[in-house]
């Protein structure tokens, strides 16, 4: 399967070790659901995670589905790769990323999660295809007191900017605070309006918020529509603005997130 992950805003991350979580996950409008064999699940329930995955995804997903392996260095690291690889799974997700990657089997998005990764984020796009901010690690790599955006706005931008430079998707973390709508609305909105393609999630109740935020409401389709028809090359007036190719290339962008 071929992916355009910069229209998929909704990634849903659960658990492979819970069979209800992948019920529940399969009848959800999740762009991406991401069966996770690292942190959501207990060292004791590694080896039945990474089995009742691949099982999955060998039945039909009525959306993409990858498989979030452990990371490199751990005990389950090389079982959990042969298996994400020798499965019917459509991405494979590696956590904790500082360096390039050498998968060329499948698909691959890399996890930024530490203050290394941000560092070599741009040699880490490159080798792959999809980054995924991390951000409860990578608070804790930068040593912040909380889960603070403001203080991580560089190291967000930094991974924005390199998945741009490498012409690859990229995707915020996740919020932690499940009974806040509001907070993840907000959340959302700031995310997109740093250019992430999408948001990283932990409950299908989070995905409607994440998917408005990520689509284009119906003035701006209006609009981009509007330009695109209006424009004739070169730079030009259009509503009381100036425009040219760049605005035209971004107008057809947005019209494919509808």
């Amino acid at each position: 399967m071929t992916l355009n992950l910069f229209v998929r805003p909704a990634l849903l991350f659960l658990p492979a070790s819970n069979p209800r979580a992948m019920a529940k996950a399969r009848e959800s409008a999740a762009d991406l659901v991401v069966l996770d064999l690292e942190d959501a699940v207990k060292p004791g329930d590694k080896q039945t995670a990474r089995k009742a995955a691949t099982e999955a995804v060998s039945n039909k997903w009525p959306m993409p589905v990858a498989i979030r392996v452990n990371g490199f260095g751990t005990a389950e690291h090389d079982a959990d790769l042969a298996a994400a690889i020798g499965s019917d799974c459509d991405f494979i997700i590696v956590p904790m990323v500082d360096r390039p990657l050498a998968i060329t089997a499948k698909p691959v998005a890399a996890m930024i999660e530490t203050a290394a990764a941000i560092l070599a984020a741009p040699a880490i796009a490159r080798s792959v295809d999809a980054l995924i901010v991390g951000t409860n690690d990578l608070a804790n790599s930068l040593r912040l007191p909380s889960i603070d955006r403001a203080a991580m706005a560089m190291a967000l931008q930094s991974a924005v900017v390199a998945a741009r430079a490498a012409g690859i998707a990229v995707f915020d973390g996740v919020r932690n605070q499940l009974d806040d709508p509001d907070g993840l609305a907000a959340e959302c909105a700031a995310g997109r309006a740093l250019g992430f393609d999408g948001k990283s999630l932990i409950h299908p109740d989070q995905i409607a918020a994440c998917r408005a935020a990520f689509a284009p409401t119906a003035t701006d389709i209006a609009r981009a529509e509007r330009l695109i028809a209006a424009a004739t090359g070169g730079a030009e007036r259009f509503e009381g603005a100036m425009i040219e190719q760049m605005h035209v290339e971004s107008a057809r962008r947005l019209l494919a997130r509808r």
